[in-house]
């Protein structure tokens, strides 16, 4: 069985976790390959969303046990190339140039927090929990901790980093790693209006805005960020998506890429 599946419906991907009788909890051969799949969505013109999701009960409850007994016996520097492989497929998740969608059921641990941290939304049913457990192994979310503190803020890390405690639905929405709640039953239905309003916009100018969220966020230059931001939009303005979503606009036309 596939411990990866992907669905192409028009511009929208859907991948999915699938190993359900592990709670698709991953390990490094589900790293490597979600990685390249990734990597391959990211480079195909024809996909416009991506969105993340785990069969079964739940999305995602970390690593696998079995793959954390092999590290237990593990070098150092063994640890360190595999704990680089994670760290690359949550900056690949993170950076990917499309707008990407989680759709969360069950529980999200670990590093399951850590792929949610990485996506532009996550849909997350009423009934999910989540835990940033690793303290209580001894360890600490240390390579997915970027993104999980990009996601609540470095006040909110000091908290669940140390307490390993778990978290509704709610209370993640009000920490920033949930953008929305739906019953189990109206979670495809909310991701797929969310859908909806991604394919309205301009592929080129949400790739724009992404790299302009990172940039704008991590400058610590105001002139620099000025310039950089006085230059998008001049760049844009001038584009061919640029051109044809404002003659769109002036005539009450529907621009070329919602066709």
């Amino acid at each position: 069985m596939s411990e990866l599946l992907l669905t192409q419906e028009g511009p929208v991907a859907r991948l999915s976790l699938n190993r359900p009788e592990l709670s698709n909890a991953f390990n490094d051969h589900l790293i490597s390959d979600l990685t390249a799949l990734l990597q391959k969505l990211d480079a195909d013109d024809s996909v416009r969303v991506v969105i993340l999701s785990g069969q079964g009960k739940h999305f995602c409850a970390g690593a696998d046990l079995n793959w954390m007994r092999s590290m237990a016996s593990y070098s150092e520097e063994d640890n360190r190339a595999d704990a680089a492989r994670l760290a690359l497929l949550m900056r690949t998740l993170n950076d990917l140039s499309k707008p990407t969608i989680a759709r969360c059921q069950g529980a999200a641990f670990g590093g399951g927090v850590g792929l949610l941290a990485c996506c532009d939304m996550v849909v997350a049913s009423d009934q999910s929990l989540f835990c940033l457990s690793e303290v209580r192994l001894g360890l600490t979310p240390a390579t997915i901790s970027p993104f999980v503190i990009d996601a609540i803020g470095a006040r909110q890390a000091r908290r669940y980093f140390q307490t390993a405690e778990r978290f509704d639905s709610t209370r993640a929405r009000e920490l920033g790693l949930v953008s929305e709640i739906a019953t189990d039953d109206s979670l495809d239905m909310v991701v797929d209006g969310l859908v909806r309003h991604l394919l309205s916009g301009g592929p080129v100018a949400q790739k724009d805005a992404k790299q302009l969220i990172s940039d704008v966020s991590h400058s610590t230059d105001q002139d620099a960020c000025r310039d950089m931001t006085i230059d998008m939009i001049a760049r844009q303005r001038v584009s061919p998506e640029g051109q044809d979503g404002l003659s769109a606009f002036l005539n009450k036309q529907k621009p070329g890429w919602t066709s």
